[in-house]
């Protein structure tokens, strides 16, 4: 067994972080050495997960490695990409909490499998599994993007268990990460995967009546997609010559804020904001009223939300409210990397862009629960004071390095949800041509 904490080191490099009063806070229960193992005589509850064949594949991994494994389906596109081994919920969502006692009575689980642990059905499974000591595995996006997924138990961003104390990371080592297989574009993956799936939820809408989907489920959904299209072109020319000069060598003194997608439940459960919106309207106030005159607003559109969501009107009417005219910038797809590099500092809710931003040294204000809160890795002060102080700010290496390697070893996984890695040693590496 891995011990998940070393013996305490003093550090006073850095004032953000004080070390030498502080009582090491709680630790990471260990890894066992046998972890690939661990799902052997398992008996595991998949509800719902990313659309497309993921969690299809996923449970004949599970099954590979000695699991016996159920699902729970919610709608026609859950039903299309796991018809077997499965049981369908069609009654209203106040009856799922009985109905899920019931089938983790007769199929004796211990251990539930979901995706996104704000979803009102995982909400409530959750409760489920806490009374019945029911292991809860939730996936989510990568923290580290783009080349890993995340999976957590108990609950990822500001449900993870990660502890939130800048000494545990720097007494706590992980092992160096192992080389990183490159996923590579995605997208086209994943809108085949979500065409598809809409299609039979909607198809399929009479046999799960009282369904109600975090997006709407309705042929407009397509034509929201080709709405999106549409704009991505439009600002790819309309945003040319800002995203030239914020590119550039020489670019003007400028704070990134990335823009999460409009019904994103982090924003809402592990927030302040209400909604993208107001926090547009909060940031752009603090800055309008605290930051240098010579400095620069950047709002960076969320490019998964370009199709339902477009805030070029509000950043006009703000733009005269405020009085920041030019100042204040609205863009949709810069070389994100190149613009942290260049920015003095980025401000966010809970974005995972945050890591990134921390990743090049920038100073970072994270206003949400984010898992990467921790002082010497984020900026901790108002908003009013961060756009004078931000300079002062510095991450600390250390701390940053070793957070990197204890999160990816223990809540991430290489690959992705949309396109399969071909990974020598796991099912999906076989060359099943060859009887391997």
């Amino acid at each position: 067994m891995r011990s998940s904490a070393l013996p305490p080191k003093l550090v006073s490099d850095n004032s953000a972080i004080s070390t030498q009063q502080d009582p090491l806070p709680d630790t990471l229960p260990a890894i066992p050495e046998d972890a690939p193992y661990c799902f052997r005589d398992r008996n595991i509850l998949m509800l719902q997960g990313p659309v497309g064949p993921f969690f299809l594949r996923l449970a004949k991994d599970l099954q590979w490695a000695g699991a016996n494994v159920h699902k729970i389906n919610f709608n026609g596109g859950d039903w299309f990409y796991f018809p077997a081994n499965a049981t369908s919920f069609s009654d209203s969502l106040d009856k799922f909490p009985k109905f899920l006692n019931r089938v983790c009575e007769e199929k004796r689980i211990d251990t539930i499998i979901l995706f996104g642990d704000c979803r009102k059905m995982h909400r409530l499974a959750s409760e489920v599994a806490a009374e019945r000591d029911i292991e809860v595995l939730v996936f989510e996006e990568g923290y580290i993007r783009p080349d890993y997924i995340t999976m957590e138990s108990h609950g990822v961003n500001g449900r993870s268990n990660m502890p939130r104390s800048g000494i545990f990371y720097l007494n706590a080592h992980a092992p160096e990460p192992p080389q990183t297989n490159t996923v590579g574009k995605s997208i086209w993956h994943a809108t085949g995967w979500a065409f598809t799936y809409y299609f039979w939820a909607i198809i399929l809408w009479p046999f799960f009546p009282r369904y109600r989907h975090h997006r709407p489920l309705s042929w407009f959904e397509g034509l929201a997609w080709v709405l999106g299209a549409g704009r991505k072109f439009w600002y790819r020319w309309k945003n040319s010559s800002d995203i030239a000069m914020l590119s550039g060598d020489a670019p003007p003194p400028f704070f990134l804020v990335p823009l999460q997608v409009h019904n994103d439940a982090q924003i809402g459960v592990h927030s302040e904001f209400e909604t993208v919106e107001d926090f547009i309207r909060y940031v752009v106030r603090s800055f309008a009223d605290h930051a240098p005159e010579d400095t620069l607003l950047v709002l960076k559109h969320h490019p998964m939300d370009r199709p339902y969501a477009d805030y070029s009107r509000l950043v006009r009417s703000l733009r005269e409210k405020s009085g920041l005219g030019r100042r204040l910038i609205y863009v949709h797809d810069p070389h994100l990397p190149t613009l942290i590099q260049n920015a003095k500092g980025m401000v966010t809710i809970n974005s995972t862009t945050g890591l990134s931003s921390i990743h090049h040294g920038k100073p970072t204000l994270a206003l949400g629960d984010a898992v990467y809160c921790i002082d010497g890795l984020t900026a901790s002060t108002s908003l009013d004071a961060f756009w004078t102080t931000a300079d002062a700010f510095t991450v600390h290496p250390e701390l940053y390095r070793n957070f990197r390697s204890q999160i990816i070893y223990r809540t991430q996984l290489n690959g992705n949800f949309y396109r399969r890695l071909k990974i020598p040693g796991t099912l999906a590496g076989i060359d099943w041509t060859r009887g391997k």
